[in-house]
């Protein structure tokens, strides 16, 4: 479905009340263009850490497998996987944010919403200068950091209001930032545990079947999500995983379902896109289209 700035605009305000947002990448390329490269950054790895030349990154080959095949490469060097997140995290801290797309952070701050990125980078907390904090009595691990976020006010719970949340790691905690396949099948074998929380609750009439863990994962599955600057394709293994697991607990508590939209550019041309949309419908998400990127990172948000 095709929708103008208007549109979208009017849409956001009426469920302003029960939205997250999910922000990936897209908001550093339309702002920041080439400054702000994980294109470059993957490739600047790779002559650092492979014998075999690259000067780009081949069509069908994954930034997660681009990490694994850089790991094989070193695979009988101890503690290489850690080497590598050093590396992406030093690259970063020399990240500079762009201020303009404070257009778009401030209208979501407006609606006291959550922001949840797929980034690891600290552009967004720096941009608007926020703090870091962690949901009080929660226990900590830096290589799962899923109670840690930025805002300016302490939230009480992830739901209660603004904070800028890191779904794969954040640059904060090296240890955190997820690579490879073999990371991200971490994330899910402890998000698993957290979702079967709530598989296994019965709840009475008036109660809401999901019980609070605290961290992120409960924005995914308590708020209306609206999804953008985020390619979500066949790679995004994990964010997929878990808009799957929210899919099915709205089948079995319909009650307790919320609505969810992926705003993308009209790629007609674009096979990926058919299968994308598949997806997302399959997963109850609502794909709506724009005309173009300047409606989507800027005119929606004026």
């Amino acid at each position: 479905m095709t929708k103008n700035a208007a549109e979208i605009k009017q849409l956001l305000s009426d469920h302003k009340e029960d939205l997250g947002f999910i922000l990936g990448n897209g908001i550093n390329l339309h702002y920041q263009k080439d400054n702000v490269s994980w294109y470059n950054l993957l490739l600047n790895l790779w002559k650092a850490h492979a014998d075999e030349p690259m000067d780009e990154i081949p069509e069908g080959f994954s930034f997660i497998e681009f990490y694994d095949a850089l790991g094989l490469q070193n695979v009988t060097q101890s503690g290489f996987s850690t080497q590598l997140q050093k590396d992406v995290k030093a690259k970063m801290l020399d990240w500079k944010p762009d201020d303009a797309q404070n257009l778009i952070l401030n209208t979501i701050k407006s609606f006291n919403a959550p922001i949840l990125t797929t980034n690891f980078d600290d552009l967004i907390p720096k941009s608007m200068k926020l703090d870091v904090h962690r949901i009080q009595n929660t226990s900590f691990t830096d290589h799962y950091p899923w109670a840690t976020y930025y805002t300016n006010n302490e939230l009480n719970s992830p739901l209660d209001g603004f904070g800028v949340w890191y779904m794969n790691g954040m640059v904060k905690y090296h240890r955190s930032i997820k690579l490879g396949l073999s990371e991200y099948m971490g994330n899910v074998e402890r998000a698993r545990k957290m979702i079967n929380n709530n598989y296994g609750y019965i709840p009475n009439d008036d109660t809401n079947p999901w019980v609070q863990n605290n961290t992120w994962i409960d924005i995914i599955f308590n708020k209306s999500l609206c999804i953008f600057g985020l390619s979500l394709d066949e790679t995004e293994v994990f964010f997929r995983w878990l808009l799957i697991q929210r899919a099915k607990f709205f089948k079995r508590f319909p009650k307790y379902s919320h609505k969810a939209w992926y705003i993308m550019k009209a790629e007609d041309k674009n096979p990926k896109t058919v299968g994308k949309k598949f997806f997302l419908k399959s997963v109850g998400i609502e794909v709506i289209e724009v005309e173009d990127y300047s409606v989507l990172y800027e005119d929606i948000w004026k």
